[in-house]
């Protein structure tokens, strides 16, 4: 094992440990793998139901697979190490909150989302609430909040393609970029299921078996480094309850309202499915994030010096590099290289499907040359975006996203499926107070050169309680506007299905 005095480089040393060979090696082979999958796809995506929805014919085992492989972004492969690096047992709740937002769904969303019998949220919303005005603000949002996401992703390629390679980080953004538009326009999202199913195991293997040989490494050394970390059980001690509680509301809130994720229960064939689907993948996202949380209690220990810098994000890229030499270094830290660009271009190959979906069904007359037309813009303009900006922490970033989708769609479905009071009124009046709240806090963070405030940094607690009771008070101000057949409505998404 290496001595504790190689600690002290910076992330780029570290990389030039890992041969750039390797990196181009472990790039390459997920970059065709997906490719050749996405391309497969092809044969079988023929109608519009097959690039919307996979033709509502993926089964439970397939979809969580799938699933999984979207929902675990780069702030779950990078990010969550990164942060119990820096912070402890306080950045737990990340994949606390991720994971437990999975419950939140199959108790309240998964089955009636599918009954629906929507493409796309913005379907529901005007199915529910009959209302063109609904559906139009609904699709912006939804636009916003896939461009928001994607970002972070492509910033996490910016990231891994820099250390794996020493290349300028804007080629791994459009490597992604590039990767995902083809496969998504090849097959849509009967292409990207199969992608993404392959992604996850992909990534968890990527993540796992690299902390195997770390640990067996560590187990044979007779070394007692266990006090090192004794700081993880307390963390950094500057967590307080506010940051608790407005994090956990967004990360189980935001969930419920993510584009990409809701899509997928419309490709299951009936609601029962959708629930099994929904129970699979709590079991999966269990047992991946078991695996970044290791690496972040083991990189407090090896991998102090990142804490300090603007690589914490880096910690299970640079953690192999840490403790073997030579091929075995290199094979490993290639290995994690390839998951971690398994999680970018899986989430955001699910992004820029449901970005796709609203933007061809709004924009582009909902064909399949529509949806491959608004899938490149899909992808272009957050790239753009991304080569432009500076990246944040993985987590932290894609937490605001989960707060702002907490405070906008989630009150929009939560009340539609389980309220009869909502009106359309009351429902862009909602998102409109949650999406000034939450985007202005988002915005306003941006401006400061160092660390934001707390309330904008987690603005959840202050935003969504307002989005709720503004969504319900203008309801009830407008009952007259309620849909007609809002019974027979309510019965579709409740009443369970005979198949």
């Amino acid at each position: 094992m290496k001595s504790g005095t190689d600690n002290s480089r910076t992330s780029n040393d570290a990389g030039c440990h890992m041969s750039a060979l390797a990196g181009y090696i472990a790039l390459t082979v997920v970059s065709a793998a997906t490719l050749v999958i996405g391309i497969y796809g092809l044969k079988f995506s023929r109608t519009t139901s097959d690039f919307y929805v996979a033709s509502r014919s993926v089964k439970p085992w397939w979809n969580a697979s799938a699933i999984g492989g979207e929902y675990l972004s780069a702030a779950s492969f990078l990010g969550v190490a990164g942060l119990i690096l820096v912070s402890g047992a306080d950045a737990l709740w990340f994949p606390v909150g991720y994971t437990a937002g999975y419950l939140m769904l199959l108790l309240f969303v998964a089955a009636p989302m599918r009954r629906s019998g929507a493409y796309t949220i913005p379907d529901f919303a005007e199915a529910r609430l009959k209302s063109p005005m609904a559906r139009t603000v609904t699709s912006f949002l939804v636009i916003a909040v896939g461009w928001l996401y994607i970002v972070p992703q492509l910033h996490g390629a910016a990231l891994a393609i820099t250390v794996a390679t020493g290349l300028p980080g804007w080629i791994g953004a459009v490597m992604v970029t590039g990767v995902v538009v083809i496969t998504t326009m090849a097959g849509g999202m009967r292409s990207i299921t199969f992608v993404q199913a392959f992604q996850y195991w992909l990534k968890l293997t990527a993540i796992a078996v690299p902390l195997v040989f770390i640990m067996l490494r560590l187990g044979t050394t007779g070394q007692d480094w266990s006090g090192n970390g004794a700081a993880f059980i307390g963390g950094n001690g500057d967590g307080d309850w506010y940051t608790k509680v407005s994090l956990a509301l967004a990360l189980l809130l935001g969930t419920l309202g993510l584009p990409h994720v809701l899509v997928r229960f419309y490709t299951n064939p009936d609601g029962p499915s959708a629930r099994r689907t929904t129970l699979i993948v709590l079991g999966l996202l269990s047992l991946f994030y078991i695996f970044p949380t290791l690496y972040g209690i083991l990189g407090r220990v090896f991998a102090q010096d990142l804490a300090t810098g603007p690589n914490a994000d880096a910690t299970v890229l640079l953690l192999p590099a840490r403790i073997f030499d030579g091929m075995a270094s290199d094979a490993l830290s290639a290995l994690v290289v390839a998951g971690a660009f398994a999680a970018f271009l899986s989430t955001t190959s699910g992004l820029v499907v449901s970005v796709a979906g609203v933007l061809s069904q709004d924009f582009f007359g909902g064909s399949v040359k529509g949806f491959r037309r608004a899938a490149l813009l899909s992808a272009a303009v957050p790239l753009m975006v991304a080569i432009a900006t500076d990246s944040l922490a993985l987590a932290g970033s894609v937490g605001l996203v989960f707060a702002f989708t907490a405070s906008t769609l989630c009150p929009m479905l939560l009340l539609g499926i389980w309220w009869r009071g909502l009106t359309d009124v009351g429902a862009v009046v909602g998102m409109g107070v949650g999406t000034v709240l939450c985007g202005g806090a988002i915005l306003a963070s941006t401006l400061f050169t160092g660390p934001a405030p707390v309330l904008l940094q987690y603005p959840a607690a202050w935003t969504v309680p307002p989005a709720f009771a503004a969504m319900i008070i203008a309801s009830r101000m407008t009952a007259h506007r309620r849909p007609t057949g809002l019974n027979r409505i309510l019965a579709r998404l409740h009443v369970p299905e005979n198949d």
